[in-house]
């Protein structure tokens, strides 16, 4: 039986790399794994500009302005963003300015519309103000020649943001892998289909088909096998036009359990099967044609915890991606653990920050079939293999999901 971190060893060094690039248009980036680094070609912003509604000076002429002591312009024009601009700020003029347009030639500062009094083509100033105060200056955000972003980031709607802002339509991004997803299984039945003792529905296709998206992969439903080599065969055949290879079921030492069996026949070279884990024991990995393949328990909470520990990872190397890595942090047990000894547990829980500091607790039963534990987890506690009790008060370490 294989150590948690051995098994994670071989996962990621039997994966080889990304899948190659593409360019994808800018609307459907998002959630995509950059696959170059991107410079700013031009000054963001590209001109000097109005922070607020006001009117732009020069600060020099409204030296000792205050509520006592009102200093009168003479208002040259007006600037709003997209409008006319032509107007010029000389000694004793002003220009009536709104958020967002561009500084008037000869205007070194904006005062607050709210200081001021406008009439009859006069605006009295009620407050000075130093050179620069109100005006976003040309490159404050980002220079020309600028890294913007980095390859192998995640991109979200602020990096699209940017993109648009600098005239890109498009970017570079690594290809998604497709990933295929197989239940196995007599007991195995669809979701729309009652439910009768002995059955279960198919509810790992669709935790998985989800997983598989919020990893950064295209989820292919190969839909259920049943318990016989000629059906495992033929379905985990179909299996290999993707890049990745998933399976739910099958994987354990039963009568029934063929998984293991039909894809060494097909050609698997195995790595490992068994892992030091709770949940998900009966972990099953290799490589067929050169693509991973994960034989997962058939539990629930299994699956989805043997998805999360070994697949998201082999994912996110596939991918490119190099800021996928869960958050992990100390947190203080709110309540007892019993473990056991030579296993690494992976516990559901809910963490939450509490007076300077993180706190968790469990929760609830830890059943595998019980996948309300996982509905109500916004995290796992990661209990070591050389621990078997964990005291109320000690510190964990816990990872999220998410």
């Amino acid at each position: 039986m294989i150590s948690v971190d051995g098994a994670l060893k071989a996962v990621l060094g039997a994966v080889k790399g990304t899948l190659g690039t593409e360019d994808v248009h800018i609307l459907d980036l998002p959630g995509r794994v950059l696959a170059e680094d991107i410079y700013s070609r031009c000054d963001i912003p590209s001109f000097d500009y109005s922070a607020m509604d006001g009117y732009a000076v020069r600060s020099s002429d409204i030296k000792g302005a205050s509520g006592d002591n009102g200093i009168r312009l003479e208002v040259a024009g007006e600037f709003r963003a997209g409008g006319d601009i032509s107007a010029k700020v000389s000694e004793g003029r002003a220009v009536r300015i709104m958020t967002g347009a561009p500084i008037p030639q000869g205007a070194d500062a904006v005062v607050m519309v709210e200081n001021t009094k406008a009439a009859g083509g006069i605006v009295e100033v009620f407050e000075e103000v130093e050179r620069g105060e109100n005006i976003r200056l040309a490159g404050e955000d980002i220079r020309n020649g600028d890294l913007v972003l980095g390859n192998g980031i995640i991109l979200n709607s602020a990096h699209i943001g940017i993109l648009a802002s600098m005239g890109l339509s498009s970017a570079r991004v690594s290809k998604m892998p497709r990933v295929a997803i197989l239940a196995t299984g007599d007991e195995v039945i669809a979701i729309e289909d009652e439910i009768n003792p002995g059955k279960v529905r198919n509810s790992n296709a669709y935790s998985l088909y989800v997983q598989v998206k919020e990893s950064g992969g295209i989820p292919v439903n190969k839909g259920v096998a049943r318990d016989s080599r000629e059906s495992l065969r033929d379905a985990l055949k179909s299996c290999l036009d993707c890049d990745i290879i998933v399976a739910s079921g099958g994987v354990s030492m039963g009568e029934y359990d063929y998984v293991k069996d039909v894809m060494k026949e097909l050609g698997m070279d195995e790595k490992f099967w068994k892992v030091a884990m709770r949940p998900g024991k009966p972990n099953l990995f290799g490589t067929i044609a050169g693509k991973p393949f994960f034989g997962l328990p058939g539990n629930p909470v299994s699956t989805m915890i043997g998805f999360e520990v070994f697949v998201r990872p082999a994912m996110m190397k596939m991918t490119g991606c190099r800021v996928g890595e869960r958050k992990e942090v100390e947190a203080l047990l709110e309540e007892d653990i019993k473990t056991k000894k030579g296993l690494r547990f992976f516990i559901r829980a809910r963490t939450r920050w509490n007076n300077g500091g993180y706190v968790t607790k469990t929760t609830g039963p830890q059943g595998s079939g019980m996948l309300s534990s996982m509905v109500k987890a916004n995290s796992l506690i990661i209990v070591h293999e050389d621990i078997d009790t964990v005291k109320k008060g000690s510190k964990v370490k816990v990872r999220f999901l998410g």
